[in-house]
């Protein structure tokens, strides 16, 4: 199946963006008001000679709108030259209308007056006048190449963890915005800067739907700055939610990411900059902006930065102008876009698919919002094992149907799909699929169990559940213990799991087999895995929810699941281009349109690492050409080499 990598142009001739969110040090959010030339030149040649071609910018809206129907024009004037300094360095930016969230506070024109952004007609006409009147101001010029329409509405517009606005109506206003930009001449590439918050990536409803804004939009840009008690899933939480952005097919911008120096250290900043960069590549990402420009050590006396004095120092330079860690990292990135020829590739196809159930972004009648964090949870750590087992996944929805053309389904610690996404499965499996699940009973104790009808069919079991009673696991560590060969896993074998999640959750699947042939046992001489020969292919059940165990532990990866997904790969045929003997080293291939083949090594250790992939073929030096069948990795580090 094809995994996702749209751009935003099809001209390979043209750069994705590689850039920074841009305020000037002298005024953050207020920089238009005391705008100076000269500095915002000297931070522009600075990110220029690092390799970066785009900034993302802000129409402040208190002050480009002071009153309903006036645009401030001196402060266009000082846009304008900030457009023709981005024009000297080189570089291009785009523009964000309605700015009205910044850094940790809200701010509204003086006139608003309490109207809802939303469903107030007045007020709606006036973003849609202020939109359309920045448009035809600078649509024309040269630097100018996008368009955003906010910045993190659904945090501003209202609390949508309180009051979300309905889907209908947030849909109805981005066309309303999006046709503004249109109608005024805007041809660039315009999306809504919402961060991509929305039940189709999280699982929360904020009123914001991918699908049903996909008709008005370009690109989509995932903001992303979720904490994790793993190191390895926070590295791939920015490429996971960008896998997930995917959903319609559109181009999908790594739009917001970094770090604070406040809050770590700047070699880790640079770690988490290094690993995010590439990741999100693999994961489909196609341009990055990073959070943010610079420093504002002289701005602590001011809102945002007096109350939220962290978000001074997101920089990737300091409060001089001069390079932090973060981009170094994005200067070396920009070199590896370049020596792959980045616009020329595109990532390879793969067998195996993580199917993403549609509890997550449905609302069933009588479903429970409170299973959607486990889905995420679960398709989160799923994806990291996959990584730590050189499996390229494809994300495939089930919502849309299950696609015909994949070797291996993974359903990790899955509770709930549709009658009809069994139906699929068991057809999938007849025509020569591998089909795995791993039990899961959920986390609340409403209807615990499997929500989904037959399961003792698909899995030639039969299940000795007892009514609202979860079975729960007793050891603090789950021992399979293999008593068949399974692929590259022996008879004898023993896989290790951590055992955590709550009172509901920690639970296992009690099943005799009616048809299937068990594998592994658990320390109790229990069933833990099930193979079930049905038509050309299988169907395998874990009874235990491994992916969501380890997704509910901390410091946990790598952990065993990754020999089972390795098992499972080989079991179904998935062919694996490149695959690293070292669950801290993952693998990746982009494949260039000459048939050159590049692959990425990326370390997950703290330590330095040698490896010796098996490929098809030999790794070369990428600038060199020089052989290395022995390839090190410097901690949490990052190689990329050409597959000859």
């Amino acid at each position: 199946m094809r995994r996702h990598s749209a751009r935003l142009t099809h001209d390979p001739a043209v750069l994705p963006w590689l850039g920074a969110n841009f305020w000037s040090r002298t005024g953050g959010p207020l920089m238009w008001r005391d705008y100076c030339p000269r500095t915002v030149r000297e931070e522009l040649r600075v990110l220029r000679e690092h390799g970066l071609n785009t900034t993302r910018s802000f129409f402040y809206w208190p002050d480009f709108h002071p009153e309903p129907h006036r645009i401030d024009e001196a402060l266009c004037g000082h846009f304008a030259d900030f457009l023709d300094a981005h024009t000297e360095a080189g570089m291009g930016t785009v523009p964000t209308f309605i700015v009205g969230h910044m850094s940790g506070e809200n701010w509204d024109p003086a006139w608003r007056g309490g109207r809802d952004l939303y469903e107030d007609v007045w007020m709606v006409g006036r973003q849609a006048w202020f939109v359309s009147e920045m448009t035809r101001r600078f649509k024309d010029h040269p630097a100018v190449t996008g368009w955003l329409i906010t910045n993190e509405m659904p945090g501003y517009g209202r609390v949508y963890q309180v009051d979300p606005p309905s889907s209908e109506v947030v849909t109805a206003w981005a066309q309303a915005m999006c046709n503004a930009v249109r109608a005024a001449g805007g041809t660039q590439p315009v999306s809504l800067g919402d961060g991509a918050w929305g039940i189709e990536v999280t699982g929360r409803d904020n009123g914001f739907s991918l699908r049903e804004t996909a008709e008005y939009v370009d690109f989509v840009g995932p903001h992303v700055y979720r904490s994790d008690t793993d190191r390895a899933r926070q590295h791939h939480r920015a490429a996971f939610e960008c896998e997930l952005a995917a959903v319609t097919g559109q181009p999908v911008v790594l739009e917001e990411f970094g770090v604070s120096t406040d809050t770590v250290s700047e070699q880790n900043a640079a770690v988490y900059y290094r690993q995010t960069l590439h990741t999100s590549l693999l994961g489909g990402a196609t341009g990055w902006m990073a959070w943010n420009n610079t420093d504002y050590d002289d701005l602590w006396d001011r809102s945002p930065y007096d109350h939220h004095p962290f978000e001074m120092h997101f920089g990737i330079t300091d409060r001089t102008g001069a390079p932090k860690a973060p981009l170094r990292e994005l200067a070396a990135f920009a070199g590896t876009l370049e020596a792959v020829d980045f616009p020329r590739c595109r990532r390879t196809d793969t067998g195996a698919a993580l199917v993403v159930p549609a509890f997550l972004e449905r609302g069933y009648p009588y479903s429970r919002p409170a299973d959607r964090p486990l889905i995420f949870s679960s398709l989160h750590q799923s994806y990291v094992t996959a990584r730590a087992a050189d499996l390229p996944l494809g994300l495939t929805r089930e919502a849309d149907g299950l696609p015909g053309d994949a070797a291996l389904y993974l359903l990790p610690a899955t509770r709930q799909f549709t009658t009809r996404t069994r139906r699929t499965l068991q057809r999938r499996a007849e025509e020569g699929a591998t089909v795995y699940l791993s039990f899961c009973s959920g986390e609340h104790p409403g209807t615990r169990g499997p929500w989904f009808d037959d399961l003792d069919g698909l899995f030639g079991v039969e299940l000795q559940l007892s009514y609202g009673v979860a079975e729960p696991i007793e050891d603090d560590e789950l021992e399979m213990t293999f008593t068949q060969d399974f692929g590259p896993l022996a008879a004898g074998d023993v896989l290790r799991f951590p055992v955590a999640g709550n009172e509901d959750s920690r639970a296992y699947l009690p099943v005799v087999e009616r048809g299937a042939r068990v594998v592994a046992v658990d320390a109790h001489g229990r069933p833990a895995l099930l193979v079930h020969e049905t038509g050309a292919g299988r169907t395998v059940l874990a009874t235990y929810p491994l992916e969501h165990m380890a997704a509910r532990t901390a410091r946990v990866n790598p952990e065993d699941t990754h020999r089972l997904y390795a098992a499972l790969a080989h079991v179904a045929g998935v062919h694996r281009a490149v695959a690293v003997d070292d669950p801290y080293v993952g693998a990746d291939v982009l494949v260039h349109e000459d048939g050159r083949r590049f692959v990425w090594l990326i370390s997950q250790c703290d330590e330095e690492r040698t490896v010796h992939p098996a490929a098809d073929g030999a790794l070369h030096d990428l600038r060199s050409g020089t052989p290395e069948p022995a390839v090190t990795l410097a901690p949490w580090g990052v190689r990329v080499l050409e597959l000859r």
